[in-house]
């Protein structure tokens, strides 16, 4: 049998059997095919740890032995755990699992996470642990804030400063900190909510960092003279053109700036005068003049006036004040229309669009544009998402569109079957009405897109899977080893395999015994929690 590449490199199966052969299996010749690979030699460690990664994300693991996994994979965490499975991480012994734990894990309550940095007696590793809460904009529960208000590192009272649901008395009382970086931290967030005397004790305070952030609050509402400005320092001068705001001689003198980055952060300062944006509208450089345009203040007809270069392959985050307006539908009808490429991506980030809007995006010249309604908006057409289906394959943050969009055909695909386009021609199986006999046509057809679709579907025979698992490319073997109703002989083979044990290990054919006996083999390999 000729081979453009195997599971796993070589001669995955025996030679001169017919893959109906190969994929046939007695009860018999199952358990014993189980019971010799649990007898057998023990793996490599690479794959003891492609076996912990697999069983992580296997759909048929009982709880019991997920709990077990914790510590040997960190994949088991990035799954929604149960409470039963978390509760386990949050105390075991293993620091780097609870670290793991919340960092990346979904299901944490806010009085999980409370119990889980309250639980360190360390105060570096509250510091991490209240760093990532921060980040990932969980809120805690009971005590939890008034302990890390008062907690005796100055590190954890000051990232406790970003959390998400401090109370207005906790920030006022850490805005009055003995610690200067705490107040500091806090200074931006407890402003709004500090009296007079609160804000000049800021604003006189001993250590620099905290009067510059009491500054900037200060002047968000008091015009910045030019001479608080140039003896601000480095801080001040880099944030202030950009949200403060400032005497006319000040910003007169930062839209005439030498320095493009100073003119660049004037720009967006929503407080400027029009004269001045006018001026920087037409400033020497394009990234001061894309700034401008990108400003909520003008109009459409002014925004089409300047002159921008926009790569239509470079990475723009969208503008926050466009998604401020998604709910106004008349707003986003004229910003639809705009001159503006990522006006009008920001406008198709929308979740909801009247149709009228949703048909200009859908024809938009920028098919950036067409891939963020695809991904955001539930009212994309059809049409659209077939299109947008052709070149793309899916971002890391929405993997289903366009495909996964419920406004996608799934009906009248048949007609795809015999398309030029593979991209296309794989849809002909999503029809309700395709055979068992075109799943077994494109498993042998000749683009690997096709083949691995084919591969993915139940109804392939197991024969078919078999013979797969030798395909050239590597997409088409790993989606067959994913295949029901492999047999026992061949998903050993596959355990074995460095390049498939992890995704035979997520099979959901492998008895509770063999995963009990590879778990055992993988925990007595590995090194003592610390």
């Amino acid at each position: 049998m000729a081979r453009g590449g195997t599971v796993g490199g070589g001669s995955a199966f025996v030679e001169g059997q017919g893959d109906d052969a190969r994929a046939t299996e007695t009860a018999e010749e199952r358990e014993a095919a189980w019971g010799a690979f649990l007898r057998g030699a023990g793996p490599s460690e690479k794959v003891l740890g492609e076996w912990a990664d697999g069983l992580a994300g296997s759909p048929v693991i009982p709880e019991g032995l997920r709990v077990r996994l914790l510590g040997l994979s960190r994949h088991l965490l990035w799954h929604p755990l149960p409470p039963e499975v978390v509760e386990a991480a949050m105390v075991h012994p293993d620091w780097e699992v609870r670290q793991w734990l919340a960092e990346v894990q979904p299901n944490l309550s806010p009085e999980q996470w409370t119990r889980l940095i309250l639980g360190e007696r360390e105060s570096r590793r509250r510091w991490v642990l209240v760093f990532l809460a921060a980040d990932r904009r969980a809120e805690l529960g009971g005590v939890g804030y008034e302990r890390l208000a008062a907690d005796s590192s100055a590190r954890v009272r000051a990232e406790a400063a970003r959390l998400r649901g401090l109370p207005v008395r906790i920030l006022v009382a850490l805005a009055a900190d003995a610690d200067a970086s705490v107040r500091a931290a806090v200074c931006r967030r407890a402003w709004p909510h500090l009296d007079s005397a609160a804000r000049q004790a800021l604003l006189a305070d001993p250590y620099g960092k905290v009067r510059v952030e009491a500054l900037l609050e200060h002047h968000r509402d008091h015009p910045m003279p030019l001479s608080v400005f140039d003896e601000g320092g480095d801080v001040l001068q880099e944030r202030a053109p950009r949200t403060c705001r400032l005497e006319r001689g000040l910003a007169e003198h930062l839209a005439r700036h030498t320095d493009p980055d100073r003119r660049r952060a004037l720009a967006g300062n929503p407080r400027l005068d029009p004269d001045l944006v006018a001026l920087l509208a037409q400033d020497p450089d394009h990234s001061v003049r894309f700034a401008v345009s990108t400003r909520a203040d003008l109009t459409e007809e002014q925004r089409s006036g300047i002159g921008i270069d926009f790569d239509p392959g470079t990475h723009y985050h969208p503008l926050d004040w466009v998604g401020e307006l998604h709910g106004d539908h008349d707003a986003l009808r004229r910003l639809a229309a705009s001159s503006h490429p990522l006006v009008r991506r920001s406008v198709a980030r929308a979740r909801r669009l009247p149709p009228d809007v949703v048909e200009v995006l859908a024809r938009d010249e920028d098919r950036v544009v067409q891939l963020f309604l695809a991904e955001s908006c539930d009212d994309a057409p059809a049409d659209m998402l077939v299109r947008v289906w052709q070149w793309s394959t899916g971002s890391l943050s929405v993997p289903d569109r366009p495909h996964g969009h419920p406004h996608f055909p799934r009906t009248d695909l048949l007609r795809h079957a015999d398309d030029p386009n593979p991209r296309m021609r794989r849809l002909a199986l999503d029809d309700p009405e395709s055979t068992d006999e075109l799943v077994e046509r494109f498993g042998r057809d000749p683009h690997d897109e096709v083949r691995s679709r084919a591969a993915a579907d139940p109804r392939l025979t197991p024969a078919s899977a078999v013979r797969l698992l030798d395909d050239p490319s590597g997409r088409v073997r790993h989606a067959a080893a994913r295949h029901p109703e492999l047999p026992a002989r061949v998903l050993v083979r596959l355990l074995r395999d460095p390049d498939t044990a992890q995704t035979a290990a997520r099979h959901p054919a492998l008895p509770v015994p063999v995963m009990e006996g590879m778990l055992r083999r993988i925990r007595s390999s590995a090194p003592a929690s610390s």
